[in-house]
């Protein structure tokens, strides 16, 4: 993950001995691939302003880029309180993080922890577990978790009136300070979270927290149709490659075909597809029911959360919950930039031959049953490898997720990286945005992904600025 949601780690396709050398550059990468601009193959498209990640799939026909807007507009627009004349787009709440995806996903990108004077989070949310004990088999089974009694899986800091929010939540930082082989010093900052005026008492004394941006959301269409054989080939490769490098898939449960499949999306993989990421997005972060998921998000203890008015059964219609899902799986990859300068092309070779690569997998073929014909059979380039693997205690969360430990984080896809200041304004990487760099990203890398970091930390300057300017073009 560079995050994890940033890592620096990735496989040198299919080849052990790509992994084993360890050279400043190698002829492999000398040159740009045929193509490699297309990190998303025909859906790519050749944007690299404001709008980067906003752009439907290139290949869209006319009539499915209608199918588009529609479902942006569910997306961008916000959803409000019940009961209202407006009844296609009403019943938010009760408790809720915030009233549009677009809060969060801002600009379709990624997220950010509150700044010191933010009212609400909004674009990071707090997850909530407790310890699993000997009854929560079943419990573990479907969600991976065991919610807080009181307060749920996920803390919502804003609620409709009438009820009681659930509390505020801030970021204190302490400084961790690295140093290069040459004795350039990084001073890495470690996140405090603080959860305060809870609104509906203590919480349970053994609480697991876990703070989370949200990701970028391109190419989720496309990593949706990477095959199950493709991802676990590369578990298998990994296993056998001898340097600690080891990934593992997250196995979670399919609420429409209520049996346990691979996981693929979030931080820890916890979720299958991109339908079933949208409906607990709907229901997490904005209180809304889907057919999916039917009841509110709300606890036992929570009696003005359950008494609240809904605005229907269920608040998203299943059209237009195709709709967003439609647009969510179609948003296309944004072109790379300088993949034949000479500077990112040294960048690669390093990329490769400190292993980065071992995790952030260049590149796969999506398979001929894509959810959408215009996502099959393309030649991908998302830099990840959809499994997880221990990143240390550095960045840990201690907090576990279906078979994903508190160590345990999916790699993050890297493609469209580079262009976040661009889209965002920010550079804030890592699952909980503790990065402010994509350098800090890397050198908070451990566990399997120590190897790979310590080669990092005898760059000179000049390879240092080689290594961003490869992920920068991404």
């Amino acid at each position: 993950m560079l995050h994890r949601r940033t890592a620096l780690h990735l496989v040198p396709l299919l080849s052990a001995l790509a992994l084993a050398a360890c050279k400043p550059e190698t002829s492999q990468h000398a040159v740009a691939e045929p193509g490699e601009a297309l990190s998303g193959g025909a859906t790519t498209v050749k944007q690299s302003d404001r709008n980067a990640y906003s752009m439907p799939s290139a290949n869209l026909t006319p009539s499915r880029r209608l199918d588009f807007a529609v479902g942006n507009s569910f997306f961008r627009n916000p959803w409000v309180i019940a009961p209202t004349t407006t009844t296609a787009r009403d019943g938010l709440g009760p408790l809720f993080n915030t009233n549009a995806c677009q809060n969060c996903h801002i600009k379709d990108g990624r997220g950010h922890p509150p700044e010191i004077n933010d009212v609400n989070a909004v674009s990071m949310l707090v997850r909530l577990s407790i310890p699993a004990g000997s009854a929560d088999v079943e419990t573990i089974k479907r969600l991976g978790v065991v919610p807080e009694p009181v307060y749920g899986g996920q803390f919502q800091d804003s609620a409709i009136p009438g009820v009681a929010p659930e509390g505020k939540v801030r970021f204190e930082y302490d400084a961790v300070p690295v140093t290069f082989k040459d004795g350039t010093v990084v001073e890495l900052r470690k996140p405090k979270l603080r959860i305060s005026d809870l609104g509906y008492g203590p919480m349970h004394k053994d609480t697991m927290f876990s703070a989370r941006i949200a990701p970028p959301m391109i190419g989720l269409g496309l990593l949706e149709s990477i095959s199950e054989a493709d991802i676990l080939a590369n578990a298998e490769l990994q296993a056998k490659g001898g340097d600690g490098v080891h990934g593992r898939p997250n196995r979670v449960w399919d609420d429409a075909t209520q049996q346990t499949v691979l996981g693929r999306f979030g931080w820890k993989a916890g979720q299958p597809n991109v339908a079933q990421q949208n409906a607990h997005a709907f229901s997490g972060d904005m209180g809304l029911t889907s057919d999916l998921l039917p009841s509110d998000d709300c606890t036992k203890a929570q009696t003005d959360c359950l008494n609240a008015i809904d605005g229907g059964k269920p608040e998203v219609s299943q059209h237009i919950f195709n709709q967003v899902a439609f647009y969510a799986r179609n948003l296309a990859v944004p072109a790379r930039r300088k993949v034949d300068d000479p500077q990112v092309l040294t960048g690669k070779g390093l990329f490769f031959d400190t292993g980065c690569a071992s995790c952030h997998t260049p590149k796969f073929t999506t398979g001929p049953n894509a959810a959408e014909p215009e996502l099959a059979n393309q030649l991908i380039r998302p830099y990840s490898d959809l499994l997880l693997h221990d990143m240390g205690e550095g960045l840990a969360d201690n907090r576990p997720e279906f078979l994903a430990s508190g160590r345990d984080w999916r790699t993050a896809p890297l493609w469209g990286i580079g262009l976040t200041e661009t889209v965002n304004g920010h550079t804030q990487f890592l699952h909980d945005g503790r990065a402010r760099n994509l350098l800090e990203a890397v050198l908070w890398h451990g566990g399997e992904a120590e190897a790979a970091k310590q080669r990092v930390l005898n760059f000179d300057a000049g390879q240092r600025d080689a290594l961003l300017a490869f992920l920068n073009s991404l």
